[in-house]
């Protein structure tokens, strides 16, 4: 699965199958906040939140941002991947 990443814009997405699975995040106060993942109904259940959830925190911790989340589902990724 190749990620895309639009850092001035905030948006990390990749395409499968035609259809395109995105998050977007706001960068604010030395923090990066997830605000928004979605995955068309038909890839569902196959990782690709996560994946891409990985990704933009993987980014964050590698330029000095703190991960954050507004969103419900990367808020939920941060609690089951505390170290």
């Amino acid at each position: 699965m190749e990620i895309k990443h639009d850092i001035e814009n905030g948006r990390v997405w990749t395409e499968i199958e035609g259809m395109t699975a995105e998050l977007e995040y706001e960068v604010n106060d030395g923090s990066l906040n997830v605000v928004h993942t979605y995955v068309p109904k038909e890839l569902e259940g196959q990782g690709i939140a996560s994946k891409l959830v990985q990704f933009t925190f993987d980014y964050a911790n590698a330029n000095g941002l703190k991960p954050a989340a507004a969103c419900w589902y990367a808020k939920a990724w941060l609690e089951r991947h505390k170290g």
